[in-house]
């Protein structure tokens, strides 16, 4: 288990340490002069120059590269070329609203997407069961945003019922207020999640309905429900914990469009923004705290197929894999 847990951990670093330099030097080859941003149009060369100089630009690319990693080290994410104020307190802000809205989507597409897979599986022969199945097909093909705004027209501008976008200036301190303003975009998210979930459940259900090990159990005297909870549940929620990961690492990723649609002061708002001010410090930032949530993701998903499924739990001792 140690030794499994350190060659992961190491995988971890390295994958990091990769994405860090992937990161840096894509955004360097992105066209546009950060300097820019700190100069009125028709600045001379000379104002050119001395905005370069201030902000580090001008410098050698290892330079920078190292300067970076450095910060990181020491836990900070930079300052703002464009604010002047610290990247880190501002995404540390900014994580107050994406985390709570991936992860509740999250929750709420799981609750809708596993009881309404099994269904589409075991009762794939029932005209219920094949609308389940055409309606997560149909859920696929739905952009995120066009359901965006179908919701707000529905629910916020005609039923008054919901914000139609935005988030309280005091954050949580208006607990309320601040779940209102999530309803909607978790919904969006949910609905669009759980369609691709059902997709994946029930293909790992049928899997398993149709195992020699579940009819062995069944012709050894157990229910359906018992042999299902004792050996098909394990059986089908491996391949599904592994979709689960990428799922949830994907919604953290794309809560820029969402969050777009909503005015949401989240990460992707503030992402957009970096990128339109070409403000390499934000956008470094950002997207370092997202690959590392994406990693650290990816990281228990593989952890917890390994424990759940015992093919794998003997490799936990650091067998190969």
């Amino acid at each position: 288990m140690a030794r499994y847990l350190l060659r992961r951990l190491v995988f971890l670093v390295v994958s990091l340490g990769l994405a860090c330099v992937v990161l840096f030097v894509l955004l360097r080859m992105l066209p546009g002069d950060p300097a820019n941003a700190l100069t009125a149009v028709g600045a001379s060369p000379e104002q050119i120059a001395a905005a370069r100089h201030a902000i580090g630009s001008d410098k050698p690319l290892p330079e920078q590269f190292t300067h970076w990693l450095g910060q990181l080290a020491s836990g900070d994410l930079g300052t703002s070329f464009v604010s002047s104020l610290p990247v880190g307190p501002e995404v540390a802000s900014r994580l107050n609203v994406t985390v709570p809205l991936t992860l509740a989507a999250f929750v709420l597409a799981v609750l809708v997407a596993v009881p309404a897979g099994f269904v589409a599986a075991h009762k794939r022969h029932t005209w219920y069961g094949a609308l389940l199945s055409a309606v997560s097909q149909l859920g696929i093909a739905v952009p995120v945003f066009w359901l965006g705004m179908i919701l707000i027209a529905v629910f916020a501008l005609n039923a008054g019922w919901l914000p139609a976008g935005g988030f309280p200036q005091d954050g949580w301190s208006e607990p309320g207020d601040a779940i209102r303003s999530l309803v909607l975009p978790v919904v969006t998210i949910a609905l669009v999640m759980s369609a691709s979930l059902i997709r994946y459940v029930r293909s790992a259900t049928l899997d398993v309905l149709d195992s020699d090990y579940l009819r062995t159990a069944r012709a050894l005297g157990s229910s359906f429900g018992r042999a299902m909870w004792r050996h098909g549940l394990r059986n089908a929620s491996v391949p599904v914990i592994s979709v689960l990961g990428i799922e949830l690492a994907s919604t953290l990723l794309g809560a820029v469009v969402v969050e777009s649609v909503y005015a949401l002061p989240g990460l992707g708002s503030m992402l957009a923004t970096g990128i339109a001010q070409h403000d390499y410090p934000v956008i470094q930032g950002v997207l370092f705290v997202s690959t590392l949530g994406v990693l650290l993701i990816g990281f228990a998903a593989d952890l917890l197929q390994r424990i759940i499924d015992p093919r794998l739990r003997g490799r936990l001792s650091g067998g190969a894999r």
